[in-house]
């Protein structure tokens, strides 16, 4: 299992989604948790990015099969990074 930060942009089809049914962020993290994927937490934002998302998946194409789903319903855009524990991290270095 490994850690992802998910960077999320609505399109304009997205935010008229959101304004319409707000509620339909938690219903895509029903979809996510379908998929094998554990939502840890999740932050709107001010900025560059509308939302950030820690999740949690079995492998990298996990979380590719994940974006492409739902990238490809043209309401958002994602950007995928990985997580590394700090622990892992400075015990490989």
């Amino acid at each position: 299992m490994g850690v992802y930060i998910i960077l999320s942009n609505l399109t304009t089809e997205g935010r008229k989604t959101i304004k319409k049914s707000p509620k339909r962020i938690l219903e895509v993290n029903e979809e996510l948790q379908r998929m094998g994927i554990k939502v840890y937490d999740q932050y709107a934002l001010l900025g560059q990015y509308d939302f950030l998302s820690i999740i949690e998946a079995d492998d990298p194409e996990q979380v590719m099969k994940m974006t492409v789903e739902l990238g490809s319903r043209g309401t958002v855009s994602m950007t995928s990074l990985a997580a590394v524990p700090l622990e892992t991290f400075i015990k490989h270095i």
